[in-house]
């Protein structure tokens, strides 16, 4: 599978997306997935590309009917190869698209973390994630008032499908995003 390089995507998902929140999501699931590429000999560019656009196109359309179903209209629409599509399409349950690579399973499990890490480190009196550990990020886990949009059942689902520990995979996702934490502001 070809994929755009980093600066396409990173233009790509500028052009739909303004919210720098947003962006900085997408930065720490690129940082994720670039981490799990490494650990699994995969194509580091690839997997950093996929989890940068994985939400290129929710600002524009946020809803469960469009969310990422136009995005994938816009990559096929621009050329991009139908695996790469489907990656961003299995990310999400409500669009019943299988996650049958290692690359699906990976952004899936690492989406809805990368969120409730980036919630932990807010909390903390730094707001820094160098501050966050795996425990608080577990604690955090438990408490369902705490980040109530972040999909708790995924995250545990994501850590089963990759067949490693949720200590292991929160340690995973938390040094991803110390090593772009200037980008995330965190």
């Amino acid at each position: 599978m070809k994929a755009p390089s980093r600066a396409e995507a990173l233009d790509l998902l500028r052009e739909f997306t303004k919210n720098e929140n947003l962006i900085k999501h997408s930065l720490a699931v690129e940082a994720a997935m670039r981490l799990y590429a490494k650990a699994f000999a995969e194509d580091e560019e690839l997997w950093g590309v996929v989890g940068l656009l994985h939400d290129f196109d929710y600002e524009k359309y946020p809803s469960l009917d469009d969310h990422p179903f136009k995005g994938a209209e816009i990559l096929r629409s621009r050329g991009y190869d139908e695996s790469f599509v489907k990656a961003i399409l299995s990310h999400a349950n409500h669009t019943n698209v299988p996650r049958d690579t290692r690359l699906e399973k990976t952004l899936f499990a690492v989406d809805e973390l990368c969120g409730l890490v980036t919630a932990v480190a807010l909390v903390r009196p730094s707001k820094q994630v160098a501050d966050v550990e795996v425990k608080s990020v577990r604690k955090k886990l438990k408490d369902k008032a705490f980040a109530r949009s972040v999909n708790r059942d995924d995250i545990l689902q994501g850590a089963e499908a990759l067949a490693v520990s949720l200590d292991d995979h929160v340690g995973n996702v938390i040094e991803a995003m110390r090593g772009i934490s200037a980008e995330l502001g965190l």
